[in-house]
């Protein structure tokens, strides 16, 4: 749908789905939907999902993506992760 995720003036553009976010607490999680102006992230290991202000997030860099979905591959490998 066109203008879907085009934000209002002054807020935050939001990510697509999937997008490996990091908060104000480095924590790296996916990106899950937003929510009464929240965003949704959850663990690349799985957990529990929590949720953060738009302007306490940001993209993940590319070390942090590549150390997040290694933590998955190998949370994977031991049958933690489907």
């Amino acid at each position: 749908m066109p203008g879907e995720n085009v934000p209002a003036k002054g807020q935050e553009p939001v990510p697509a789905l999937g997008t490996l976010m990091v908060d104000t607490q480095e924590r790296v999680g996916e990106f899950r939907g937003e929510w009464c102006g929240l965003w949704s992230l959850r663990p690349v290991t799985g957990g529990t999902e929590w949720t953060v202000a738009p302007e306490d997030a940001r993209p993940a860099s590319a070390e942090q993506r590549l150390r997040a979905k290694t933590a998955r591959a190998n949370a994977r490998s031991r049958g933690e992760v489907l």
